[in-house]
């Protein structure tokens, strides 16, 4: 996650990431090449958990290879510390930071995940992580595996931006548009947006089982990530209290529809989200106790959203399993 930075009591992300791109053509210098390039990701994070989620939906785990930082930071950077002795066994660091400034000894920006790195340089490539995960499904075609489903179909590439764009801006950025409001004012108009946004997916959702088609595309990775960490964090965290998650009824079944799917739930580990957020916060969390609930396993209760047709991979089918070093651990999902 970029920075966040209070003006005038309103939060403001920082949004300039680096943007090279690594393609098919490697028209920026970095092409497309199987065990070339590091996803660098923390599980607690949502714009990272998108990345992790697309990868394995589209079975890229034997050509990117991926690293996890710890779910906690300090000032200075992510850090390896879920490894043995702190660094990441890949790219022999105990910082990402490390990573950033190899590309730019002068990097002024945030250090963010996720991040791909290039591993015979060590530099990290791109941090842009909505280009990226569209990246992914588009530039990574060759080595997608049998099965994978297209997460950005040409034809409704329109309707997904739209709707995307909408997401990012009312719910993925509202809730830390909240949580990071710096005046009553500021908080309650971001709160308003919020929920506006989300009393639209709900009624979007009631008639159909994904945002756009008939299949899962980007547009519910985005979503997810979001409505995972919601009643866990945002609803308390970052005072989004109107309704929990589990009380607008279409996007709790939505939620528990994709969180059953494999890719969705399988990559979500509550205990790090929790973690990262009441420890990381202390502006918010003085105390940094990080509690105990809420109750998890209602999300593996049946959701009925088959009765509403769609095909959740299209003509695709699931991912395989997650290889055994990436499953979350024992008892940090429902």
């Amino acid at each position: 996650m970029a920075e966040y930075v209070s003006s005038g009591g309103e939060f403001n992300r920082d949004t300039d990431y680096i943007t090279t791109r690594i393609t098919a053509d490697g028209r920026d210098g970095y092409p497309v090449e199987p065990g070339r390039y590091r996803l660098i990701v923390a599980r607690a994070c949502p714009w990272a958990n998108r990345a992790i989620i697309v990868r394995r939906l589209l079975g890229l785990e034997e050509v990117l290879s991926i690293g996890f930082c710890g779910p906690t930071h300090d000032a200075r950077s992510w850090t390896f510390d879920l490894d043995p002795g702190g660094v990441d066994p890949v790219l022999k660091i105990p910082r990402l930071q490390d990573a950033y400034f190899a590309r730019d000894p002068n990097y002024p920006k945030g250090i963010t995940v996720p991040a791909i790195v290039d591993v015979p340089t060590g530099q990290v490539v791109t941090n842009d992580f909505a280009q990226m995960t569209l990246d992914l499904s588009g530039e990574w075609t060759a080595y997608h595996r049998d099965g994978a489903p297209d997460l950005y179909p040409k034809a409704l590439r329109d309707e997904i931006d739209e709707v995307a764009k909408r997401i990012y801006t009312e719910v993925n950025n509202g809730v830390y548009r909240c949580g990071f409001a710096g005046s009553q004012e500021a908080y309650e108009k971001a709160y308003d947006r919020l929920f506006t946004a989300l009393d639209w997916l709900n009624e979007r959702l009631e008639n159909q089982r994904f945002l756009v088609g008939d299949t899962i595309t980007e547009a519910d990775v985005r979503l997810f990530t979001t409505l995972a960490r919601f009643d866990a964090v945002y609803h308390g965290h970052f005072k989004c209290n109107r309704s929990k998650l589990d009380e607008m009824p279409a996007l709790w079944g939505y939620a528990r529809d994709l969180f059953q799917t494999p890719g969705f739930g399988d990559t979500t580990d509550f205990v790090q989200i929790k973690q990262h957020y009441y420890i990381v916060h202390k502006d918010i969390n003085p105390t940094q106790i990080v509690p105990k609930g809420p109750d998890l396993s209602n999300w593996l209760t049946p959701h009925g959203r088959e009765a509403l047709g769609g095909r959740p991979f299209g003509d695709g089918t699931p991912p395989s399993p997650t290889p055994a070093g990436e499953r979350v651990p024992e008892g940090h999902s429902a």
